[in-house]
């Protein structure tokens, strides 16, 4: 069985006042499923069915503003309803014209940047060699400026990676610095977030040619095999 609305509300007081005149009005406590009574003989009927208009979210929205609207009443005027300003709709302009370079689309999804480097280069996320002693951390933060620029508000997450990835080659490479050449490489994965701005590859540092804002799925259509099978248990589902 439910609370009784006195577990919430103490008896007489304004939340108990305000409880009867909703419950008055709108027959229910619930706010965005319909009316439903829990002591009636559809006590057992409390969940919405599929396809029903109450599933449905913009019916959500609108049921849940119609019920917070208040009343306001000013001296001996007549009462009268204070109208909320309807939620923006999360699906915008960039989504509409399918525009990857801008962050203000798939409001619902976490977004990733994915650079390209050259012209013909393949897509990944930005990255570029340790310099000297500098932490992972201290690299992130640089790399991010020498790839997206100084109008990015960005924030590092944390000093541990989330994942790394071993690139085996299958001959060494040959190095100045290092006779006997390299081997392989390894990418470590950190987390950042972007606060405000945008990345812009004007004057870029590390040869990139173009960049996108793209959520998990899309990433996984745009990355080769080897390298989504890398990262794929390191990214968000949402």
């Amino acid at each position: 069985m439910p609370f009784t609305r006195y577990f919430y509300y103490q008896k007489g007081t304004p939340g108990d006042v305000e409880w009867k005149r909703k419950m008055k009005e709108r027959l229910t406590p619930a706010r965005d499923i319909g009316v439903y009574n829990a002591y009636g003989k559809e006590g057992w009927n409390d969940e919405v069915l599929v396809g029903a208009k109450e599933s449905e979210p913009e019916n959500q929205v609108e049921a849940l503003l119609k019920d917070a609207e208040a009343e306001v009443q000013e001296g001996e005027q007549e009462v009268k309803r204070e109208v909320l300003q309807k939620p923006m709709p999360r699906v915008t302009e960039a989504d509409r014209v399918g525009d990857t370079r801008s962050l203000d689309r798939r409001l619902q999804r976490t977004l990733y940047l994915v650079v390209k480097k050259g012209k013909e280069g393949r897509w990944w996320f930005p990255n570029d060699g340790l310099v000297g002693k500098e932490s992972l951390h201290t690299a992130a933060e640089r790399i991010i400026v020498h790839a997206g620029g100084v109008n990015m508000n960005t924030w590092v997450v944390g000093n541990i990676p989330l994942g790394h990835f071993i690139l085996n080659y299958k001959t060494s490479k040959e190095d100045k610095e290092k006779p006997q050449g390299f081997r392989g490489e390894k990418f470590f994965f950190m987390k950042g977030r972007i606060m405000a701005g945008q990345a812009n590859l004007n004057d870029n540092k590390l040869g990139l040619t173009d960049f996108q804002w793209l959520a998990k799925d899309e990433i996984q259509k745009l990355l080769i095999p080897r390298d989504w099978n890398a990262v794929k248990n390191i990214l968000a589902e949402r």
